[in-house]
């Protein structure tokens, strides 16, 4: 019997209890044990509820348990979440989370401490909820050379711009319909303004390459300034527009960024809608691998978290290794990197246009009193230097290759 204590009864913590319960025979049939429960940790009473039997409102009564194997964070933020981590990582138990700001901030650190006390600290849930991504990326992919890292990391944001296109809504009417369905917070900055994704795409970068990638070191760039007229391009385009974030390695240099795209019918995760997520790698010698579900929710985190439990259980008083130093990946400026980008100017003097940007395509006749065109591959450096020159950029968005 391995005996288990969950951190949190909110949302995924109360997942996680439902999925060891409902699959228990499951557990047992591939881990060999009986899985259990044996404490709930959180400050409220839950009056009616079963969860009451196994409550406890002290972490001390967890952390001083020798019984207890395996600790389920699912408290979300950093503090306490971060010292009863590491209080149990000291006691010899491992640590399973969804927590992703507490794996971004500190995930280096976590490691090495599980490490040194013949534990683990692992992560799944942090990073597209219910989507393997995590695992495939220290195990399956770790022969590759990873060379980028595309992923549509939130759930919030590809609902309100597949809302937007499809339906021509402005951007404060989708968000609103998408607080009334439960889809974004009622503060949706960290949404909106791309910051979720910046630590979910700085966790899969580290553990892309070994290193320590800060969410601060990220260009992050969120979807407040997209509108219907840039919906109307794309259209025209035969595209659309999605909020990615994205890693890449190339000529021995690291970018990382996350902003909206541009994205043709082409690319893989441009059929990616409403709220699912989908994460694409590609690797120098096997090419591109998708991993695609829905990236939050209830059950599917909660079914993350207990998958890794299932890997702790089968090592038992071992460490699961993985790569992850605290020395720091060196991220280089993002104006270094090149791509192409979709330009809005006001006013209809092409021949102006042209002297700045070169021989680009120009749309006409999409929207009154402007224009728009996709440059040709250039540096970021570049475009703003251009854009200034031009002196009527109405809006850009970068385009994905």
């Amino acid at each position: 019997m391995v005996k288990v204590a969950i951190l949190g009864y909110g949302t995924v913590g109360s997942g996680v209890l439902e999925v060891i319960k409902s699959n228990n025979a499951a557990i047992k049939n591939k881990t060999g044990e009986d899985v259990e429960v044996k404490y709930v940790l959180d400050l409220r009473e839950f009056e009616g509820d079963p969860v009451q039997e196994i409550l406890v409102h002290d972490v001390d009564t967890i952390i001083n348990d020798p019984e207890v194997a395996i600790v389920c964070e699912t408290m979300g933020g950093e503090r306490p979440a971060y010292d009863f981590t590491k209080r149990a990582l000291e006691k010899g138990k491992s640590v399973c989370t969804s927590n992703k700001e507490l794996v971004e901030k500190h995930g280096a650190e976590l490691i090495k401490l599980a490490k040194a006390n013949n534990c683990s600290y692992l992560f799944e849930a942090s990073v597209g909820g219910g989507i393997p991504v995590i695992r495939p990326l220290c195990t399956s992919l770790a022969q590759e050379e990873i060379e980028s890292i595309t992923g549509i990391l939130n759930g919030t944001t590809n609902y309100i711009l597949s809302k937007m296109e499809n339906e021509g809504l402005a951007f404060e009417d989708v968000l609103k319909r998408a607080q009334e369905k439960g889809y974004a917070e009622k503060d949706p900055t960290a949404d909106i303004c791309g910051h979720d994704a910046g630590r979910k795409i700085a966790i899969l970068t580290s553990l892309a390459y070994g290193k320590d990638v800060d969410f601060d070191d990220i260009t992050t760039i969120g979807i407040t300034d997209i509108t219907d007229k840039d919906f109307a391009y794309a259209k025209k385009l035969g595209c659309t527009i999605k909020l990615f974030a994205k890693s890449v390695h190339k000529d021995g240099k690291y970018y990382a960024l996350v902003a909206p795209f541009v994205v043709s019918s082409e690319n893989p995760l441009y059929s990616v809608k409403n709220v699912f997520n989908a994460i694409l790698v590609h690797g120098n010698m096997g090419g591109d691998t998708m991993y695609y579900g829905k990236g939050a929710g209830k059950l599917a985190t909660a079914s993350a978290v207990v998958a890794d439990v299932l890997d702790c259980v089968k090592h038992l008083g071992k460490h699961v290794n993985i790569k992850w130093d605290e020395e720091k990946l060196a991220i280089s400026p993002i104006d270094q990197a090149v791509r192409k980008f979709f330009v809005r100017v006001s006013g209809n003097d092409e021949a102006a246009v042209k002297a700045v940007f070169g021989d680009v395509e120009i749309m006409k006749d999409v929207v009154d009193g402007e224009m728009a065109f996709i440059t040709n591959e250039m540096s970021e450096a570049d475009y703003k230097e251009k854009a200034a020159k031009a002196g009527n950029v109405i809006g850009m968005i970068r385009v994905d290759a």
